[in-house]
Protein backbone atom coordinates (compact mmCIF):
# COMPACT_ATOMS: atom_id res chain seq x y z
CA UNK A 1 0.00 0.00 0.00
CA UNK A 2 1.25 3.54 -0.70
CA UNK A 3 2.46 5.56 2.25
CA UNK A 4 -0.29 8.09 2.76
CA UNK A 5 -0.46 8.89 6.45
CA UNK A 6 1.82 8.61 9.45
CA UNK A 7 1.28 5.29 11.17
CA UNK A 8 1.22 6.81 14.64
CA UNK A 9 -1.83 9.05 14.07
CA UNK A 10 -4.89 8.31 16.18
CA UNK A 11 -7.52 6.98 13.73
CA UNK A 12 -10.34 8.27 15.92
CA UNK A 13 -9.03 11.80 15.43
CA UNK A 14 -8.50 11.65 11.67
CA UNK A 15 -11.71 13.41 10.70
CA UNK A 16 -14.44 15.63 12.17
CA UNK A 17 -17.11 14.10 14.37
CA UNK A 18 -20.73 15.14 14.71
CA UNK A 19 -22.98 16.70 15.53
CA UNK A 20 -22.69 18.23 12.08
CA UNK A 21 -24.50 21.50 11.32
CA UNK A 22 -27.81 21.55 9.50
CA UNK A 23 -26.88 22.03 5.83
CA UNK A 24 -29.58 20.99 3.38
CA UNK A 25 -28.46 20.77 -0.24
CA UNK A 26 -30.19 20.00 -3.49
CA UNK A 27 -29.24 16.65 -4.99
CA UNK A 28 -26.54 15.73 -5.94
CA UNK A 29 -24.84 18.25 -3.64
CA UNK A 30 -21.63 20.25 -4.00
CA UNK A 31 -18.31 20.14 -2.18
CA UNK A 32 -18.20 23.93 -1.66
CA UNK A 33 -21.34 23.82 0.51
CA UNK A 34 -20.17 20.91 2.66
CA UNK A 35 -19.40 21.84 6.29
CA UNK A 36 -16.85 20.79 7.40
CA UNK A 37 -15.01 20.33 4.13
CA UNK A 38 -14.12 16.77 3.13
CA UNK A 39 -10.54 15.53 2.84
CA UNK A 40 -9.74 13.93 -0.53
CA UNK A 41 -6.02 13.57 0.12
CA UNK A 42 -5.09 16.90 -1.44
CA UNK A 43 -2.38 17.51 1.15
CA UNK A 44 -1.60 13.94 2.24
CA UNK A 45 -1.58 11.51 -0.67
CA UNK A 46 1.83 10.77 -2.17
CA UNK A 47 2.05 8.42 -5.10
CA UNK A 48 4.75 5.90 -5.99
CA UNK A 49 4.05 5.09 -9.68
CA UNK A 50 1.82 2.11 -8.88
CA UNK A 51 -0.44 2.98 -11.84
CA UNK A 52 2.10 4.56 -14.16
CA UNK A 53 0.85 4.71 -17.73
CA UNK A 54 -2.63 3.40 -16.90
CA UNK A 55 -5.88 4.87 -18.23
CA UNK A 56 -8.86 5.06 -15.88
CA UNK A 57 -12.56 5.85 -16.18
CA UNK A 58 -14.18 6.82 -12.86
CA UNK A 59 -17.91 7.48 -12.51
CA UNK A 60 -18.93 9.98 -9.86
CA UNK A 61 -15.41 11.35 -10.13
CA UNK A 62 -16.28 14.96 -9.42
CA UNK A 63 -16.57 14.72 -5.62
CA UNK A 64 -16.45 12.48 -2.58
CA UNK A 65 -14.88 9.05 -2.96
CA UNK A 66 -14.66 9.53 -6.72
CA UNK A 67 -12.55 12.68 -6.39
CA UNK A 68 -10.27 11.04 -3.84
CA UNK A 69 -9.75 8.03 -6.13
CA UNK A 70 -9.16 10.25 -9.17
CA UNK A 71 -6.56 12.28 -7.27
CA UNK A 72 -4.80 9.16 -5.98
CA UNK A 73 -4.81 7.46 -9.38
CA UNK A 74 -3.33 10.57 -11.00
CA UNK A 75 -0.59 10.83 -8.38
CA UNK A 76 0.13 7.14 -9.02
CA UNK A 77 0.65 7.92 -12.71
CA UNK A 78 -2.73 7.27 -14.35
CA UNK A 79 -4.63 9.42 -16.84
CA UNK A 80 -8.24 9.80 -15.73
CA UNK A 81 -11.63 10.42 -17.32
CA UNK A 82 -14.15 11.50 -14.69
CA UNK A 83 -17.85 11.02 -15.34
CA UNK A 84 -20.38 13.09 -13.39
CA UNK A 85 -24.00 14.19 -13.59
CA UNK A 86 -24.02 17.99 -13.68
CA UNK A 87 -21.74 19.29 -10.89
CA UNK A 88 -19.46 21.32 -13.17
CA UNK A 89 -17.66 23.30 -10.47
CA UNK A 90 -16.76 20.17 -8.50
CA UNK A 91 -15.68 18.40 -11.68
CA UNK A 92 -13.43 21.31 -12.69
CA UNK A 93 -11.67 21.12 -9.32
CA UNK A 94 -11.08 17.38 -9.71
CA UNK A 95 -9.83 18.02 -13.23
CA UNK A 96 -7.38 20.58 -11.81
CA UNK A 97 -6.09 18.12 -9.22
CA UNK A 98 -5.45 15.50 -11.90
CA UNK A 99 -3.70 18.02 -14.14
CA UNK A 100 -1.60 19.28 -11.22
CA UNK A 101 -0.36 15.71 -10.80
CA UNK A 102 0.93 15.88 -14.36
CA UNK A 103 -1.67 13.56 -15.87
CA UNK A 104 -4.29 13.97 -18.57
CA UNK A 105 -7.74 14.82 -17.19
CA UNK A 106 -11.04 14.56 -19.05
CA UNK A 107 -14.43 15.42 -17.57
CA UNK A 108 -17.71 14.32 -19.12
CA UNK A 109 -21.12 15.33 -17.75
CA UNK A 110 -24.31 13.34 -18.30
CA UNK A 111 -26.66 10.65 -17.01
CA UNK A 112 -24.95 7.27 -16.78
CA UNK A 113 -28.36 5.64 -16.42
CA UNK A 114 -28.66 6.05 -20.21
CA UNK A 115 -26.99 3.39 -22.32
CA UNK A 116 -26.03 5.88 -25.01
CA UNK A 117 -24.16 8.07 -22.55
CA UNK A 118 -22.23 5.07 -21.22
CA UNK A 119 -21.20 4.27 -24.78
CA UNK A 120 -20.03 7.86 -25.18
CA UNK A 121 -17.87 7.56 -22.05
CA UNK A 122 -16.15 4.43 -23.31
CA UNK A 123 -15.57 5.94 -26.74
CA UNK A 124 -14.16 9.16 -25.30
CA UNK A 125 -11.82 7.29 -22.95
CA UNK A 126 -10.50 5.06 -25.74
CA UNK A 127 -10.28 8.01 -28.11
CA UNK A 128 -8.24 10.07 -25.65
CA UNK A 129 -6.10 7.40 -24.03
CA UNK A 130 -6.09 4.67 -26.66
CA UNK A 131 -7.25 2.14 -24.07
CA UNK A 132 -9.07 1.51 -20.78
CA UNK A 133 -7.10 -0.22 -18.04
CA UNK A 134 -9.19 0.69 -15.01
CA UNK A 135 -12.97 1.02 -14.74
CA UNK A 136 -14.27 2.35 -11.42
CA UNK A 137 -18.06 2.15 -11.10
CA UNK A 138 -18.50 4.52 -8.19
CA UNK A 139 -21.42 6.86 -8.96
CA UNK A 140 -24.66 6.22 -7.09
CA UNK A 141 -28.06 7.70 -6.43
CA UNK A 142 -29.82 7.52 -3.08
CA UNK A 143 -32.71 9.36 -1.48
CA UNK A 144 -33.85 8.51 2.04
CA UNK A 145 -37.55 7.76 2.49
CA UNK A 146 -39.23 6.68 5.73
CA UNK A 147 -41.79 4.42 4.02
CA UNK A 148 -41.81 2.28 0.89
CA UNK A 149 -44.95 4.19 -0.03
CA UNK A 150 -42.80 7.30 -0.33
CA UNK A 151 -40.44 5.59 -2.79
CA UNK A 152 -42.02 6.57 -6.08
CA UNK A 153 -41.66 4.40 -9.18
CA UNK A 154 -39.62 7.26 -10.64
CA UNK A 155 -37.18 7.20 -7.70
CA UNK A 156 -36.94 3.41 -7.81
CA UNK A 157 -36.22 3.53 -11.54
CA UNK A 158 -33.56 6.21 -11.13
CA UNK A 159 -31.84 4.33 -8.30
CA UNK A 160 -31.60 1.13 -10.29
CA UNK A 161 -30.53 2.83 -13.51
CA UNK A 162 -27.77 4.85 -11.83
CA UNK A 163 -26.49 2.16 -9.50
CA UNK A 164 -27.00 -1.03 -11.53
CA UNK A 165 -27.81 -0.39 -15.18
CA UNK A 166 -24.85 1.97 -15.59
CA UNK A 167 -22.45 -0.55 -14.06
CA UNK A 168 -23.81 -3.25 -16.39
CA UNK A 169 -23.60 -1.01 -19.46
CA UNK A 170 -20.07 0.18 -18.73
CA UNK A 171 -18.69 -3.26 -17.88
CA UNK A 172 -20.30 -4.77 -20.96
CA UNK A 173 -18.81 -2.08 -23.18
CA UNK A 174 -15.40 -1.76 -21.51
CA UNK A 175 -14.44 -5.42 -21.11
CA UNK A 176 -13.92 -6.07 -24.86
CA UNK A 177 -11.52 -3.09 -24.86
CA UNK A 178 -9.54 -4.20 -21.82
CA UNK A 179 -6.31 -6.18 -21.90
CA UNK A 180 -4.95 -8.73 -19.41
CA UNK A 181 -3.91 -6.94 -16.23
CA UNK A 182 -6.87 -4.57 -16.34
CA UNK A 183 -9.09 -4.08 -13.32
CA UNK A 184 -12.73 -3.26 -12.57
CA UNK A 185 -13.65 -1.95 -9.13
CA UNK A 186 -17.28 -1.41 -8.11
CA UNK A 187 -18.42 0.58 -5.08
CA UNK A 188 -20.88 -1.32 -2.92
CA UNK A 189 -21.65 -0.37 0.71
CA UNK A 190 -22.24 -1.43 4.31
CA UNK A 191 -25.86 -1.12 3.18
CA UNK A 192 -25.43 -4.42 1.33
CA UNK A 193 -25.02 -6.14 4.72
CA UNK A 194 -26.79 -3.87 7.20
CA UNK A 195 -29.53 -2.07 5.23
CA UNK A 196 -31.10 1.03 6.74
CA UNK A 197 -34.87 1.15 6.88
CA UNK A 198 -34.97 4.47 5.03
CA UNK A 199 -32.73 3.36 2.12
CA UNK A 200 -34.68 0.34 0.87
CA UNK A 201 -34.06 0.82 -2.85
CA UNK A 202 -30.45 2.03 -2.48
CA UNK A 203 -29.47 -0.81 -0.12
CA UNK A 204 -30.95 -3.36 -2.50
CA UNK A 205 -28.73 -2.11 -5.32
CA UNK A 206 -25.63 -2.23 -3.15
CA UNK A 207 -26.26 -5.90 -2.34
CA UNK A 208 -26.66 -6.54 -6.07
CA UNK A 209 -23.33 -4.79 -6.79
CA UNK A 210 -21.49 -7.12 -4.42
CA UNK A 211 -23.10 -10.15 -6.05
CA UNK A 212 -22.49 -8.85 -9.59
CA UNK A 213 -18.80 -8.25 -8.82
CA UNK A 214 -18.26 -11.80 -7.59
CA UNK A 215 -20.10 -13.33 -10.54
CA UNK A 216 -18.42 -11.18 -13.19
CA UNK A 217 -14.97 -11.92 -11.74
CA UNK A 218 -15.45 -15.59 -12.65
CA UNK A 219 -16.14 -14.65 -16.28
CA UNK A 220 -13.40 -12.11 -16.81
CA UNK A 221 -10.48 -14.06 -15.38
CA UNK A 222 -10.33 -15.92 -18.69
CA UNK A 223 -9.44 -12.51 -20.19
CA UNK A 224 -6.98 -11.68 -17.38
CA UNK A 225 -9.25 -8.96 -15.95
CA UNK A 226 -9.79 -8.74 -12.19
CA UNK A 227 -13.11 -7.55 -10.72
CA UNK A 228 -13.46 -6.50 -7.09
CA UNK A 229 -15.61 -4.22 -4.95
CA UNK A 230 -15.08 -1.78 -2.10
CA UNK A 231 -17.76 -1.52 0.60
CA UNK A 232 -17.57 1.81 2.44
CA UNK A 233 -19.41 2.59 5.62
CA UNK A 234 -20.43 6.19 6.32
CA UNK A 235 -18.25 8.60 4.30
CA UNK A 236 -18.47 12.40 4.54
CA UNK A 237 -19.48 13.58 1.05
CA UNK A 238 -21.98 16.08 -0.42
CA UNK A 239 -24.38 13.20 -1.09
CA UNK A 240 -25.12 12.96 2.64
CA UNK A 241 -26.73 16.37 3.29
CA UNK A 242 -28.27 16.26 -0.20
CA UNK A 243 -30.16 13.01 0.38
CA UNK A 244 -30.67 12.48 4.11
CA UNK A 245 -32.81 14.22 6.75
CA UNK A 246 -31.09 16.75 9.00
CA UNK A 247 -31.30 14.59 12.11
CA UNK A 248 -29.43 11.78 10.31
CA UNK A 249 -26.81 14.20 8.96
CA UNK A 250 -26.09 15.61 12.42
CA UNK A 251 -25.29 12.14 13.79
CA UNK A 252 -23.70 10.77 10.64
CA UNK A 253 -21.00 8.21 11.39
CA UNK A 254 -21.44 8.15 15.17
CA UNK A 255 -22.52 4.48 15.00
CA UNK A 256 -19.02 3.32 13.99
CA UNK A 257 -16.30 2.25 16.43
CA UNK A 258 -14.44 5.41 15.39
CA UNK A 259 -17.40 7.58 16.37
CA UNK A 260 -17.08 9.47 13.07
CA UNK A 261 -17.56 9.04 9.32
CA UNK A 262 -14.65 8.23 7.06
CA UNK A 263 -13.04 10.89 4.93
CA UNK A 264 -12.89 10.12 1.18
CA UNK A 265 -9.08 10.12 1.40
CA UNK A 266 -9.27 7.09 3.70
CA UNK A 267 -10.98 5.01 0.99
CA UNK A 268 -8.73 5.90 -1.95
CA UNK A 269 -5.78 3.63 -1.00
CA UNK A 270 -8.05 0.57 -1.18
CA UNK A 271 -8.94 1.43 -4.77
CA UNK A 272 -5.28 2.06 -5.63
CA UNK A 273 -4.22 -1.30 -4.20
CA UNK A 274 -6.98 -3.21 -6.00
CA UNK A 275 -6.17 -1.42 -9.27
CA UNK A 276 -2.44 -2.11 -9.04
CA UNK A 277 -0.27 -5.15 -9.57
CA UNK A 278 0.07 -5.47 -5.81
CA UNK A 279 -3.36 -7.16 -5.86
CA UNK A 280 -2.53 -9.52 -8.75
CA UNK A 281 -4.02 -12.55 -6.93
CA UNK A 282 -7.19 -10.75 -5.80
CA UNK A 283 -10.49 -11.04 -7.68
CA UNK A 284 -14.13 -11.54 -6.79
CA UNK A 285 -13.58 -9.97 -3.39
CA UNK A 286 -15.41 -7.28 -1.45
CA UNK A 287 -13.12 -5.14 0.71
CA UNK A 288 -14.85 -3.27 3.51
CA UNK A 289 -13.98 0.02 5.14
CA UNK A 290 -17.07 0.34 7.28
CA UNK A 291 -15.73 1.71 10.52
CA UNK A 292 -15.81 -1.70 12.20
CA UNK A 293 -19.39 -2.58 11.25
CA UNK A 294 -18.97 -5.31 8.61
CA UNK A 295 -20.89 -8.40 9.83
CA UNK A 296 -18.39 -11.06 8.75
Amino acid sequence: MPAVKQADLDPKAEGPKGPFPDQPQDHPGTESMLTPQADHGEKSYKGSDLLKGKAALITGGDSGIGRAVALAFAREGADVLISYLNEDDDAKETERLIADAGRTAIRVAGDIGQEGHCRKLIEQAVGAFGKIDLLINNAAFQMAQDSIEDVTPEQFDRTLKTNLYAMFYLCRMAIPRMKPGSSIINTTSIQAYQPSENLVDYAMTKAAIANFSKSLAKQTMERGIRVNAVAPGPVWTPLIPATMPSEKVQKFGDNTVFGRPAQPAELAPLFVWLASGLASYVTGEVYAATGGRTPL
